[in-house]
């Protein structure tokens, strides 16, 4: 079983990688498979809303970072998205891939476990990590959770690691999400067939 996690950091190796690499050792002494993609520091495009995914299936840019992203994602069991906290929110450019990803291809991640990580130097944690956990909660996806909120503290790089409360937090959650794989396989139980969707509309 594999689990895809992604920093949503700019910083290839700061306080958000150092985090995600924290759950990706857990991961892996729980017998799992993990690997960490990093979003990269270019600008990402963002979702335009032309619906032409309703009907090919995939995103109409298709630039290489989210074509990369689609094909892990399809590949994967269970997700992690780690993100440091700007104005108490995500980083926009992980928000921009993420829009795109579950609007166009999010079929692909319906009913494999996911969380989210939030590192910031202070606040704003718990609102990066709600909004974060919507694209779950939309999406048919099992949240795991942790002993505490999935947060960790640390302003220069590596400074994450002193947050000894956040570490054992991110082990729980690695553990949590090692323990529900290992369940959903055990079990074999297919995922609920769906019912035709029904869109209500307000204004008419």
């Amino acid at each position: 079983m594999k689990v895809l996690l992604i920093n949503g950091s700019p910083h290839a190796t700061g306080n958000t990688y150092t985090a995600l690499n924290h759950m990706a050792e857990t991961l892996r002494s729980e017998g799992l498979e993990a690997e960490i993609l990093h979003i990269g520091m270019r600008a990402v495009q963002g979702c335009i809303g032309c619906f032409s995914c309703a009907e090919t299936g995939h995103c109409a840019f298709g630039d290489p970072l989210y074509t990369m992203f689609e094909a892990k994602i399809r590949e994967c069991d269970a997700l992690v998205v780690g993100s440091p906290v700007y104005y108490a929110g995500p980083n926009g450019s992980l928000c921009a891939l993420l829009d795109r990803l579950f609007f166009a291809s999010g079929r692909h991640l319906q009913y494999k476990p996911a969380t989210a990580v939030a590192v910031c130097r202070r606040g704003g944690a718990t609102a990066t990590l709600d909004r974060l956990n919507k694209y779950f909660t939309i999406n048919n996806m099992p949240v795991v959770s942790s002993q505490y909120w999935n947060m960790a503290h640390g302003r220069t790089p590596g400074e994450v690691t002193e947050d000894g409360e956040g570490m054992q937090t991110l082990r729980t959650l690695a553990r949590n999400m090692a323990w529900m794989l290992r369940k959903i396989a055990a079990d074999g139980t297919p995922a609920p067939a769906p019912e035709e969707r029904i869109a209500t509309n307000f204004i008419r």
